[in-house]
């Protein structure tokens, strides 16, 4: 027993002081800027090579030779500018570390808990997020995970002191569609067990469904149901429903259940979506494909299934976004864009899924994915491929907020590069 407190103890310890650490800082500032000539990667107008002007929240003005005026002149000759990267898929403010229960909050107790929102759980201060700033990834659709509906995900900015701050407006609803196909490697399942499972939660799904449209069409005083209330966005096609389904059989289920229901649906995880490309692009369906980074969902594919999938759906004509479903490690967003630009999607369509994609699929490209006036200052400076581990960014804008580059890894490398050796020990 005395093991187990002591144990919690440290626990709670190391927490607490990861947590501290993770926050000393610089503090953001917010003004005017010019970041003067770059080349400035628009995403949707080409390069320009010029200057680039931030004023408050936005960006003023991109072209050549801009006036400083009273604004703080950042050279970036040699430089370039790109709009910042967009996590389509993690948990990045949900979770902190992942041997620790207590600080993972994206899993509600229940099959049907549509009313729980992610953004009232998302940490401000989470050690992860100026960790993933440094690669340039400036906004995340962070979502629940659980059973069939599991919450509605949340679409944030990461810059602010509140989950309110950071909200980037966007609230969608999770679907995850039930699976024909092994849950783990650790699933000892019969095909026989998956199969009736499968056709259990297939028939408390439409159950479920099916009351939610009657709810939506009640008059008057509807009682009390919040787990109906929460889809009625989706009910009246004012919001996306985002499905989580991977296997081939389940997307072309999938896709008869939303054809059938009228349903403003969003496809993610797709791990076999290079299968029924065809039917994906006949039905408009755009994807969030990812991780990029992991094993084939079958052991008869090619090693490179997981590489070339987003590819093979953006030039089949998908709209593709990519993600990371991490929470440590949403960082690596950049990477697993640059596998998928080598194989086979090309750097342009792959700089897109981080970036313009991902912001059409969740409303808000009036505000980001892209460098164009009157358009949220989220964006990045580098001195390379962002897609090259060697590539080094050197300013950070949220919403104009200039961002310091600095993170707990930072604070660690500076600490240990210059360490004093201490005292020595006596004999």
């Amino acid at each position: 027993m005395n093991r187990i407190k002591y144990s919690i103890t440290l626990s709670v310890i190391f927490f607490s002081s990861v947590m501290a650490f993770g926050q000393m800082v610089e503090k953001s500032q917010q003004g005017s800027y010019l970041l003067k000539n770059a080349e400035i990667y628009t995403v949707t107008n080409g390069v320009i090579t010029g200057d680039l002007k931030i004023v408050n929240e936005k960006i003023e003005a991109i072209g050549p030779n801009l006036d400083a005026a009273d604004a703080e002149v950042i050279d970036c000759s040699g430089k370039r500018i790109y709009p910042g990267f967009f996590d389509s898929g993690c948990k990045i403010g949900l979770a902190e570390i992942s041997s620790i229960s207590l600080t993972q909050d994206h899993n509600e107790i229940g099959a049907y808990t549509p009313h729980m929102r992610a953004l009232t759980a998302v940490n401000p201060s989470s050690v992860h997020i100026p960790i993933t700033r440094l690669n340039g990834v400036t906004s995340a659709m962070t979502y629940p995970a659980g059973s069939l509906f599991p919450g509605k995900a949340a679409v944030i900015h990461l810059h602010g002191y509140t989950p309110e701050q950071m909200s980037a407006g966007s609230q969608p609803d999770i679907l995850k569609w039930p699976s024909s196909g092994k849950r783990n490697r650790w699933d000892k399942r019969s095909k026989e067990d998956i199969e009736k499972d499968q056709k259990k939660a297939l028939k408390k799904l439409k159950e479920f469904w099916k009351s939610a449209k009657v709810f939506a069409g009640m008059k008057g005083d509807k009682g009390y149901n919040p787990q109906l209330e929460a889809v009625q966005d989706v009910i009246n096609n004012d919001a996306p429903l985002i499905i989580e389904v991977n296997k081939k059989e389940d997307i072309l289920a999938a896709l008869q259940w939303v054809n059938e229901e009228n349903i403003n649906a969003v496809f993610s995880g797709v791990s076999e979506g290079w299968r029924v490309a065809d039917s994906l692009v006949a039905n408009a369906i755009p994807v969030i494909v990812g991780p990029i980074l992991q094993n084939p969902s079958r052991a008869s594919d090619k090693y490179d299934a997981p590489y070339t999938n987003a590819g093979k759906l953006a030039k089949a004509g998908v709209l593709v976004a990519i993600r990371t479903t991490e929470s440590e490690n949403v960082r690596n967003l950049p990477f697993n864009a640059g596998f998928a630009a080598n194989y086979g999607m090309g750097i342009e369509e792959a700089i897109k899924a981080i970036t313009i994609n991902p912001a059409k699929i969740f409303g808000i490209d009036d505000e980001v994915g892209s460098l164009e006036e009157g358009k949220l200052a989220n964006l990045f400076v580098c001195d390379g491929d962002p897609f090259e581990m060697k590539t080094r960014i050197s300013h950070v804008f949220i919403k104009g907020w200039s961002t310091p580059i600095e993170s707990r890894q930072t604070l660690l490398y500076d600490e240990y590069l210059e360490r004093d050796p201490g005292l020595k020990i006596k004999d």
